[in-house]
């Protein structure tokens, strides 16, 4: 079996990569002692379930444990399924294959692909990597580098307060406090204090758009906004993407989805929309970055979004999937600390800098849930309040578990943030009890904010009809209920289209939607159907 799997793997990946074979566990853990001890990367693992003297997953078990960012492949028989799905949990098994996998074109090389995909994304060369010099509580300097790492840029973060090598650049570079974060593009110009656009247009990232008319403009870059792009780019629609800050929406921040149909193990948002903008990508559809959509107007059978500044794009027909935010905390000291140790969402970056630090969460949702449990991977501790009586009413039932059963997350309930202090970053917060009126003071060096969902449909103008909280109405709703006699076409609105015809709504911007990744992937794919009916009409 590892003469058969050797084969087929050095057939496709030989000249990029170095493939050893072991005929034994004991034999394959020697030949990994040596390569680690000579500092050599190993990219995956695969072993067959069934061998002499070890099984395979004892021996992923040890291989986890020598190198544990290594990627795991079980091969394995029909009978065997089950022990590989504990595996899942158990050891991070990433994937097992059924035996045989022939014809490996179809059933090896595509899984091997997406693993080895997933090691380099998580391994970047660092020779050629973006480097960001400026300070650990600076809000210029973490909207910078949570617009490089939103964007899958890899970069190197240089603290001047820490870092020796951080004070020898900005000497170089002949920059003062006030040009700080200092970002160094490969063979570009140092970008002194930039905007994400300025950042963006260093990179190469295109911030405009390609065409004078598209067929199809859509508004944000998250599940819904990535799934009608890549349906209706498929389909042959010219069509564009306008995503303000990264692809991912707010389900891109998100530690883990492991809800989301056909991932067993689950994956993080970042690599969920990772894997959906190549996807996009790979069919035709444009991304513009960084732009931020201020207004859309109508000329005629042309809908046009106006972006910042002088641009706009003008297409036939528009999706709105800009989902919603998280709501800003009301309390005194929190909007002044903002960026320096007070957050809405968080990223792995975020979560490495929390590092043997006192961490609270707010929120009790699932996206608070699975924050505080990848922040707990680094912080000393970390305290999730909740406003209510307990997780159970708001959060899934696996993920409340396993919030009970990791050590170093506690749960604070009815309680609320209520003030903020420190010294140019957050040191304090005040807590109250909801019951009592009780207050406590407790140190603290981060606040992450998980909390209700604000559109932000503003933009969209009069014409587009909106609910009382600002999420547009769509559909059947435009003709019956609050918001009945808005549309004044003879045929009735399609299904997800909004009181402009022509301008569709998706995903958790829609009033009523079920605020779910799995539905806004659905609705943004289903947008084009009736976007595909439309435009016949026109």
């Amino acid at each position: 079996m590892s003469a058969a799997i050797a084969r087929d793997l050095r057939a496709r990946y030989g000249e990029e990569y170095r493939i050893l074979r072991a005929s034994s566990g004991a034999q394959a853990l020697d030949l990994l002692s040596r390569l680690v001890l000579r500092s050599q990367p190993v990219a995956l693992v695969a072993s067959d379930q069934r061998m002499p003297g070890m099984s395979g997953i004892e021996l992923l078990s040890r291989v986890r444990g020598e190198v544990p960012d290594a990627k795991l492949l079980l091969l394995t028989a029909y009978a065997d399924t089950d022990v590989a799905i504990s595996a899942i949990n158990d050891i991070g098994l990433d994937h097992y294959l059924l035996k045989p996998w022939d014809p490996p074109e179809e059933r090896l090389y595509p899984v091997v692909d997406d693993l080895l995909s997933d090691w380099h994304n998580a391994h970047p060369e660092q020779t050629n990597d973006v480097r960001v010099i400026g300070h650990r509580w600076s809000q210029a300097t973490d909207l910078v580098k949570t617009f490089l790492a939103n964007n899958h840029v890899p970069y190197v973060w240089l603290d001047v307060e820490r870092d020796e090598e951080a004070a020898r650049l900005l000497d170089l570079a002949g920059a003062r406090p006030d040009d700080l974060p200092l970002v160094l593009v490969p063979d570009g110009e140092a970008l002194r204090a930039p905007t994400p656009l300025a950042v963006a247009t260093a990179l190469g990232l295109r911030t405009s758009a390609e065409r004078d008319l598209y067929d199809l403009c859509i508004v944000g870059g998250g599940p819904a906004g990535l799934a009608a792009a890549v349906y209706a780019a498929s389909e042959g629609l010219s069509t564009v993407v306008v995503e303000q800050d990264s692809p991912g929406g707010q389900a891109g921040h998100s530690a883990a989805i492991e809800n989301y149909l056909g991932f067993p193990r689950g994956l993080s948002g970042a690599d969920l929309a990772h894997r959906a903008l190549a996807q996009a990508r790979r069919f035709g559809a444009e991304l513009v970055l960084a732009r931020d959509v201020v207004a859309l107007e109508s000329r005629g059978p042309v809908r046009a979004v106006r972006l910042d500044g002088v641009d706009d794009i003008e297409a036939r027909s528009v999706v709105v999937a800009t989902g919603v935010s998280y709501r800003r905390l009301e309390a005194p000291g929190i909007d002044e600390l903002a960026g320096r140790g007070v957050h809405y969402g968080s990223n792995a970056s975020q979560a490495a800098a929390c590092e043997g630090d006192e961490v609270y969460v707010i929120g009790a949702a699932n996206s608070a849930g699975q924050a505080a449990l990848n922040l707990a991977r680094y912080a000393a501790r970390v305290t999730l309040l909740v406003r209510g009586d307990s997780l159970s009413a708001s959060m899934s039932q696996y993920l409340v578990e396993r919030v009970r059963l990791e050590e170093r997350v506690r749960v604070l309930c009815r309680t609320e943030v209520v003030g903020a202090s420190g010294d140019g970053h957050l040191e304090r917060l005040t807590l109250a009890d909801r019951h009592t009126g009780a207050t406590t003071e407790v140190k603290a060096a981060w606040l992450f904010v998980y909390i209700g969902a604000s559109p932000r449909t503003d933009w969209l103008g009069a014409d587009v009809v909106r609910d009382s909280h600002g999420f547009v109405v769509t559909g059947h709703d435009l003709v019956t209920g609050p918001a009945a006699r808005a549309w004044h076409l003879s045929r009735p609105p399609f299904a997800l289209e909004t009181s402009l015809p022509g301008v569709f709504a998706a995903g958790d911007v829609r009033s009523d939607s079920m605020k779910r990744v799995a539905s806004a992937v659905g609705e943004g794919s289903m947008s084009v159907y009736f976007v595909h009916r439309y435009l016949a009409t026109i």
